[in-house]
């Protein structure tokens, strides 16, 4: 369908072409959309991170007694989960490896709803869901086209070469 006004619809309200207009317009925003995701991952679990990282002491306390992830030690699972808060973040925020940056951070998650969730209810939180489909919706649609992954891609990638 075409937006143009002749005389067959000209004073015509168009509600689809309407629609098809704003959409057009709004699809031109989903760089910054995926951005605005990729900083809201980041910035969930960068703090985080740095928050284990400032009292580490407290933070193998919490891994001893609380956490208690099931197959690690306390220390391990300390040590892995502040590393990938801060390390595996910081890649997901620059767009770098995306895809495969947030899928440990979705393990993650699931683990903090699905098996500390299980074990206490007050791990099973909504807040844990939306931080499963924000990286869900980075592994299914990567990190979009203000991003290193797209820069790389459109740099060096040269199909059916």
């Amino acid at each position: 369908m075409t937006l143009r006004a002749d005389s067959t619809t000209a004073g015509r309200f168009e509600p689809l072409g309407w629609y098809l207009g704003l959409s057009h317009l709004l699809e031109r925003l989903a760089p910054l959309a995926d951005l605005l995701l990729r900083l809201a991952v980041f910035r969930l679990f960068f703090w985080s991170g740095l928050t284990k990282l400032g009292d580490w002491s407290s933070t193998l306390l919490l891994f001893e007694n609380e956490y208690r992830v099931p197959l690690l030690s306390p220390a391990v699972a300390a040590v892995l989960a502040t590393s990938a808060e801060l390390g595996v973040s910081s890649l997901v925020l620059i767009g770098l490896l995306t895809r495969l940056a947030a899928l440990p951070l979705l393990a993650m998650a699931m683990v903090i709803q699905f098996v500390l969730g299980a074990a206490d209810p007050a791990y099973n939180r909504l807040e844990h869901y939306l931080w499963m489909v924000l990286l869900l919706a980075l592994v299914v649609r990567g990190p979009g086209a203000w991003s290193l992954d797209a820069w790389l891609e459109r740099r060096f990638w040269r199909p059916g070469a």
